[in-house]
């Protein structure tokens, strides 16, 4: 993949460098980043390249705008995208649907519950698993599936079912950036899915609908990967600008959507999910300004948990139009408060 990022960038100077730390694991973080020279002006775009960047593993670049060879890659990767096969997927559980459909009936029953879960041997492995964990450990050992549904309850159903599904998809072999990208994507929406439950519990959203949408919300991003890993072969780069990595999440975006839409995942979520890179506006839907605004909330988390944020930006202004300030602070505190620094 090193090769492939040469090839497209191999017009570029070398950059001078910076000293702002990059992870670890990144594929690139033997060359130190550059300083950029026209970071995106905007605190919230800014959040958003250092996000992608952390993802990739990429040091960031001078640049601001996606230059020609850039810009003919977007295109390159826009045709392979609409050409990319949502089989190659993996499958959800064929139960998934009718037990998603339980789950919105306050009424049903352990029982009802358990046999749905029963039908796939995956999930009753993970439903016993984490009821087996230090964290729900009962009084008298979980001896039936029926007795792990009563003790997590339907919210902590769930989400243990949410997770099971999407947690191996995200975290599946995204091209050449391998395990640490799906892991920190993972990461990633573990706190946006964390805090759209949050603000759509003040926005009268749907809670696990609203959890939904922040799990799936970057379900495209392997994808765009994966097509980056096909483009191919070539000597030295700089990393991409802020302008090409725009154009990868706007389609890592549009891909997302039509995951849900294949998957069949409930309208609210679709629709969240098609309003997710708009602004938040009082005409978008409530479940849409949830995600958008938990999106870039839980971005800023996690680079502020790998210090990776030269300061802790005050985001409680940035959507004064359908959050209140102090309402958008106190969600940044409670995802502070559940995903204390790395």
């Amino acid at each position: 993949m090193g090769n492939m990022w040469r090839r497209i960038f191999r017009s570029r100077q070398p950059a001078a460098r910076a000293s702002r730390p990059q992870p670890a694991t990144a594929p690139f973080a033997r060359a130190a980043p550059a300083t950029p020279a026209a970071r995106p002006a905007a605190p919230l775009a800014d959040i958003r390249d250092r996000f992608h960047r952390f993802v990739l593993g990429l040091a960031d670049s001078r640049a601001s705008e996606a230059d020609a060879a850039e810009l003919a890659t977007l295109k390159q990767l826009e045709l392979l995208g609409s050409r990319f096969d949502m089989h190659s997927l993996p499958r959800l559980p064929t139960v998934l649907p009718q037990l998603l459909r339980a789950l919105k009936n306050d009424n049903a029953g352990g029982g009802e519950l358990a046999r749905l879960i029963g039908r796939d041997p995956l999930m009753v492995g993970e439903v016993m698993r984490v009821t087996g964990s230090v964290h729900y450990r009962a009084a008298q050992p979980i001896t039936s599936l029926q007795q792990a549904v009563v003790l997590l309850g339907q919210d902590g159903l769930r989400r243990v079912l949410t997770q099971h599904v999407m947690k191996p998809i995200l975290q599946a072999h995204a091209g050449a950036f391998g395990h640490a990208a799906g892991e920190r994507l993972w990461h990633h929406a573990e706190r946006c899915a964390h805090a759209c439950a949050w603000l759509g519990r003040n926005n009268r959203c749907d809670a696990f609908e609203a959890y939904l949408a922040g799990i799936v919300c970057h379900a495209g991003d392997g994808a765009v990967i994966r097509l980056l890993d096909r483009i191919g072969p070539a000597a030295d780069a700089e990393p991409p600008s802020p302008g090409f990595l725009a154009g990868c999440d706007a389609l890592a975006a549009r891909l997302s959507l039509e995951v849900a839409q294949h998957w069949e995942l409930p309208l609210r979520v679709v629709d969240a999910l098609a309003e997710r890179q708009a602004a938040p506006t009082s005409a978008a839907s409530p479940l849409g300004n949830a995600l958008a605004v938990a999106d870039l909330l839980a971005m800023a988390q996690l680079l502020a948990e790998h210090e990776l944020l030269a300061d802790d930006p005050d985001l409680s202004q940035g959507w004064p139009e359908v959050f209140a300030p102090n309402l958008v602070a106190r969600c940044r505190q409670d995802l502070q408060r559940h995903f204390p620094d790395a």
